[in-house]
Order: structure tokens, then sequence, then C-alpha cells
């Protein structure tokens, strides 16, 4: 038999080369070309190539009137909040996270709230209806009102939302539909985004909500072609440690509402439950103060949360001395020991020093600086700070702490966990008083290192 042909098409860019390239011809990224039976041309008439977001005649942008889109809440809050209030009419909403995480989990269960609301459709690609039927038994949700469709056929999924008409609809996942105009194999890169593309347009024109199940590779970055993450309307990560149960869900993009909007569930056998106060989750209980440990105020999108960070400086027994961060960017703590060793007179260049975040959470924000950099010290004096003291604030290369963004919310979540104090940059001084916690305003580095001696 004759070899069929095949293409090597960028999973960054969607560029296709008859040969395989180290570096894609089209966007110039490394290592993204991969093989994929080459397609047959397709006639004339296919309406493969209409756009996603429709046509229509050339007006004035003033003259559009703009509307808020209406919400279909889930009524689970923290999935809510990501959302930015709920799924909307013809959104494309793409969650991806490892294997096992809760991605299935928590959309049977949002599945089975929405239906109360109006017809759902879930389209399982990855297991029969007796395992969906076995999981929402284990789950002990009232799915009696989701249809399913075990399928991975795209055009019997198109037939399906068309004459059922759906107000939302589940695909669990899209790497494993096929178009069957297309010869590649399913999870290939033509076929996600061939069926992406349709199930978008059909979105659009329809008015159902759509969530897409999406893979992720080795890397954690969801696989496919990059493409997938432009063509919906919100990007969501699932985030976890399988040796904890916490879960958190992340907003990358969202054209609804904010991005990096923080979810945060705990699996239990009855499947995800909201964590109403996620604080709680990243503050250790210590009996008494310990050195090295400082409570920072970080924003993850409007979400104030208070993260307890560690620091542990000891003597370094090897030439060259180690420097580990666990949550936070380690560059930056490399950047944050030179600026105590010129502005606060702390020489660390002969001891190990090692930051973790508690909880397993990721702060990529410059706000930890002060924090990061306070704990340091503590640990290097081996003294406590004060107790129920939060600190925030952002450090310079010229020694002087910097404001963040939403200060006042920051104290007042604060307070409302009963912190009595908190070192913030002057800048960030609120205007009227906040009750039950005092303001400790510093514009040096150097003046937050003396009041902690």
């Amino acid at each position: 038999m004759a070899k069929g042909k095949s293409v090597f098409t960028c999973t960054e860019c969607g560029g296709q080369s008859p040969k395989w390239q180290g570096q894609c011809p089209h966007c110039d990224a490394w290592n993204t070309m991969v093989e994929s039976a080459a397609e047959a041309a397709r006639g004339a008439g296919a309406n493969r190539f209409a756009s996603l977001a429709g046509t229509g005649e050339v007006v004035s942008l003033g003259a559009v009137e703009a509307k808020d889109f209406p919400r279909m809440p889930t009524l689970i809050g923290e999935f809510d909040r990501v959302l930015g209030g709920g799924l909307v009419e013809g959104g494309v909403v793409l969650i991806g996270g490892d294997p096992g995480i809760g991605k299935s989990t928590l959309l049977l269960q949002a599945a089975a709230q929405l239906a109360e609301q109006g017809p759902v459709l879930y389209v399982s690609g990855e297991e029969s209806a007796q395992q969906v039927a076995l999981r929402a038994k284990r789950l002990g949700v009232n799915a009696q009102k989701v249809q399913l469709l075990p399928e991975i056929e795209l055009e019997k999924v198109q037939a399906t939302l068309a004459t059922m008409k759906p107000k939302v609809a589940v695909v669990d996942s899209i790497q494993t539909l096929y178009a069957s105009a297309l010869t590649s194999a399913p999870g290939s890169v033509a076929q996600v985004r061939e069926c992406a593309a349709q199930l978008t347009r059909v979105a659009k024109q329809s008015g159902t909500a759509i969530v897409f199940v999406g893979h992720v590779t080795k890397e954690g970055a969801l696989a496919g072609p990059r493409v997938l993450e432009h063509m919906v309307d919100t990007v969501l990560y699932f985030e976890g440690d399988t040796h904890t149960s916490f879960r958190l869900i992340r907003a990358f993009k969202n054209r609804f509402g904010a991005v990096n909007e923080l979810g945060v569930f705990a699996m239990t056998e009855k499947g995800l439950r909201e964590v109403t106060n996620p604080s709680a989750l990243f503050l250790s209980q210590h009996k008494s103060n310990v050195a090295g440990s400082c409570v920072m105020v970080t924003q993850e999108g409007t979400r104030p949360l208070l993260v307890e960070l560690q620091a542990l400086v000891d003597e370094a027994h090897g030439a060259q001395p180690r420097r580990l961060c666990v949550g936070l960017e380690q560059n930056r703590l490399a950047m944050l020991l030179a600026v105590l060793h010129r502005h606060a007179g702390l020489a660390l260049f002969d001891q190990d020093v090692f930051v973790n975040a508690v909880g397993g959470v990721r702060i990529a924000e410059p706000g930890a600086d002060l924090a990061v950099t306070l704990a340091i010290v503590s640990s290097f004096r081996n003294k406590p700070l004060p107790a129920k003291h939060a600190v925030f604030g952002e450090v310079g290369l010229a020694g002087e702490v910097r404001p963040v963004q939403r200060g006042q919310e920051r104290l007042k979540e604060a307070a409302k966990l009963g912190f009595t104090h908190a070192i913030i940059p002057a800048a960030n001084k609120p205007r009227q008083p906040i009750e039950g916690i005092e303001v400790i305003c510093v514009e040096r580095l150097a003046e937050a290192v003396a009041f902690t001696a």
C-alpha cells in the first residue's frame, strides 16, 4: 500500500511544513512541529472558514449599544467567582488541568445545578454512560435532568446541539472529538483546531454556552494548538497538589470578567466543596511565635488572601550557598538578598536561604517582597516577628518600599481575620483609619528591618 502523505504542523501558530524542522519557519518557535496526516482538499462550498464572530455591515462604534451580558450562575460560588458571575449565553469556556485534578467532577456538579435552570447536555468522549452515572451517584448530585451523550464524532454532536438547543453544553474532552471530514486521529492539531472552531461557531450562532475540558502536556500547558486558547472566551486552569485535598482554579483569560481570579475548593468524598475562607488554608497554626515566619496579604484578582511565608537561613557548608524558593520567583529572591545587603547591612553571602509559601499557593506579584525580606531577617536573627502583624509591599533596588494595588482591601481582610498591626508602604496609608488594625507605614527597607529588631 502507498504510504499516506504527512505534514508537520506547529502547535503554537498552526503553520505547516512538508518536513520536520527544529524551528517553525512561520513563528520561529522551537520544537513545536508535530507530524500529522495531510488533509484532503475540500470543496469550495464547504462552510469551513466562516467567521466565528459573525459578519455584518460597517457601523460606527459609538452607535453600537453596549449591554451587559446576562449570567447563568452555576450556584457554585467559587466557580462563579472565577467565571465573573456565571456562564454567558454563547460563551465558550476552556478548562484544563492535570489528570484526576477534578475537572469532570466540578463540571458534573455544575451541570446538575444548571439543569434546574434549563436544558443541559453533557457530551462524554472519555467515559461511558455507566461511568458518568456511577460518578454522579458517588458525588450524590441530582443529575436526573442532565442529558448525556457518549459520543466523539463532531457531526453527531452538532446535530444533537441543533435538535436539543441546550442552554449549556459540556464537552469532556475536546481532544477526544474528531471531524469525519479530516483523516487525522483525534487529538491531533488539525482535529482539535477544527472541532473547537466548529463548536465555537455553533455557540455564537445558537446562544448555547459551551464548556470544553482540555488536556495538558507534561509541562502543564494546554495540549493542542495555541490558537485554541485564542478561539475561546475564557481559559481556566485547575491547580493542586496530589498530596493535599485543596484545589485552586484560576482564570488566565476572560472576555466577560476579570482575569487572575482565584477559586478555592477542597476535594472530598462527595466531590469538590467550596472553601469560603481560603486565607485559613495558607496560615499555619503556631502555638507561639516562631522565627522566620511572616504573614503577607496578597491579591488574587479581586480577592485579598492572607498567606504565611516562611524563611530558613542556615550556615552554608558548601562552596556555593543555596537559594531555594517554593511558591515564589527564584530570581527575585537573589535580588532581595542583594538589596538587604546594600541597604540594610545584612550580609548573607555565606548562608543558605530557603523560602516557602505555606499551603502550596504560588505568588507572582511583587507585593510579597517586604514580607519575604522580613521573614529572612527574622530567621537570620532567630527572633520572631511581633504577633498579629500582616505585611505587604514591593521593595525596589534603591531600598525604597513601593506601594501595591488595592491596599485598602488588603488591610480590611487582615483586620477581619484578627490581625491588629500591618507594616505597609507609606503610599498605601489609608485616608480613614480602619477599625481594629494599626497601620505602620515605612518608606525604606531599613525602617522595616529596624522596626522588627
